[in-house]
């Protein structure tokens, strides 16, 4: 794409954007009350002292206009006064006593004091909007996609239709199949960009949504805080990002799937199923969560059937938000060993990760080698395969070219050596295995260290 296509693209998303989400221009525009603006303009006035218009709109995502009235009403209220002028001539604007004492008070309510947030019908008529299944795939785009990647055709012909569906898909086998490295891969088929809102305002009380190590801001957001002052662009109360990926494991708790409440900072948190809204959420290493397997599935049973998701705050307050979220389940346990048939039906695509043929090993192997700026030598993977996998009887899976080779890489480096020889490799299988795949030693008794 040329610069100038490049430019002209842009500039169309922003005029998308900007029409999916117009920029408020008065307290009725933004949905919210005027008095909890009020209060929130407050909040940060008592967090960072007196400021003018400008870093108001700019620390509250409010345009100009709309900081001004919020400021008027401030005034009227005998709860802020004058300060003076900036050196841009924008008013300055400090809390009198009155000021202090609501701004504290509703610190005490609800401790966000951030961008100000949207409304949850607003929040809601966004996620479907920018709904999975109106992204579209094909089958062209899903090969493209995985064409730098060693995969056998007839996986993606499985996770592809799964993810054009929006449906949860089960991807099991063994440890060092490739599983988790696929699902975190499957991605790259979920083009454009949707808006993300910092907040979102729930009975009165903020959740925030925005989460930085979630969602991925695209470089020329019109939304840019730069920009807050002017009348251009979309609200930027959204954030116009990448579509999200959220992976979890082990360490996944049911808390983390119900609105997160601070107790010190009075500040309520999205779980990790809406910010992974519009996106993917992958479950990795089901099985090993701090709960069974049985709580866990039954978390997802209205959402998956219903796609929506029934949440509550923690003064007990309940709403409900779209479920827009490709769900993937991933697993190295027996799936019959996890879930009943009844669950396991309501999950539309179940995908079975095998250990890989020779063909795809070798190709893994040379892929690896490049990697790792090491020759490759067809012979030694042979070695590897013949002497080394199928003496032990060991599968072949698409974790071991990347461990071995780096294994291997180590010792070089040590020793000073710069090619490798099958001693190098052997010494890397040991290294790698112990005495696990030793049968004599096994039979001699011997402890593994």
């Amino acid at each position: 794409m040329s610069q100038e296509a490049a430019t002209l693209h842009d500039v169309t998303k922003g005029h998308a954007t900007a029409r999916q989400a117009p920029r408020p221009a008065t307290v009725e525009e933004t949905g919210l009350p005027l008095l909890y603006l009020a209060d929130l303009l407050s909040k940060q006035l008592i967090e960072r002292g007196a400021q003018d218009i400008h870093e108001l709109s700019r620390g509250s995502a409010l345009s100009g206009s709309v900081v001004e009235e919020v400021c008027h009403f401030l005034r009227q209220d005998a709860r802020a006064e004058v300060r003076g002028q900036a050196r841009s001539g924008a008013l300055v604007i400090g809390l009198t006593d009155r000021g202090r004492a609501a701004a504290l008070e509703a610190l005490g309510r609800d401790g966000y004091s951030g961008m100000a947030p949207v409304p949850l019908a607003d929040y809601c008529r966004h996620v479907k909007a920018q709904a999975l299944n109106k992204v579209g795939l094909d089958r062209d785009t899903v090969m493209e996609a995985f064409a730098d990647t060693v995969i056998d055709p007839a996986l993606l012909d499985q996770l592809g239709p799964g993810l054009h569906s929006g449906r949860a898909m089960f991807i099991h086998g063994e440890a060092g199949t490739g599983k988790s490295y696929i699902a975190r891969r499957l991605m790259r088929l979920l083009p454009g960009e949707v808006l993300v809102p910092h907040a979102i305002l729930v009975g009165g009380k903020a959740v925030r949504c925005f989460d930085a190590a979630v969602h991925h801001p695209v470089a020329d957001d019109q939304g840019e805080v730069s920009s807050l002052y002017l009348g251009q662009g979309h609200d930027p109360r959204y954030l116009r990002c990448l579509r999200p990926c959220v992976v979890t494991g082990g360490e996944l708790t049911m808390g983390r799937l119900e609105v997160q409440y601070d107790a010190a900072t009075r500040i309520h948190q999205a779980p990790v199923q809406l910010l992974a809204n519009n996106g993917m959420l992958v479950i990795d290493d089901l099985g090993r969560q701090r709960m069974t397997t049985t709580e866990l599935f039954n978390r997802w049973i209205v959402p998956l059937e219903e796609r929506r998701d029934f949440l509550s705050l923690s003064n007990g307050h309940h709403f409900s938000v779209p479920f827009d979220v490709a769900l993937v389940f991933s697993t190295n346990l027996d799936p019959l060993a996890l879930a009943d048939a009844a669950f396991l039906r309501r999950i539309g695509y179940k995908i079975r990760f095998a250990p890989l043929e020779r063909k795809s090993y070798q190709a893994i192997w040379q892929q690896q080698c490049r990697d790792l700026e090491l020759a490759y030598a067809p012979e030694l993977v042979d070695f590897v395969i013949d002497e080394l996998h199928k003496r032990h009887d060991v599968p072949l899976l698409a974790c071991h070219p990347r461990d071995l080779l780096g294994l291997a890489r180590d010792r070089l480096e040590y020793w000073g050596g710069e090619t490798l020889e099958r001693d190098t490799l052997s010494w890397a299988w040991r290294t790698y295995f112990g005495d696990f795949t030793d049968d004599e030693a096994s039979s001699n008794g011997r402890n593994v260290s």
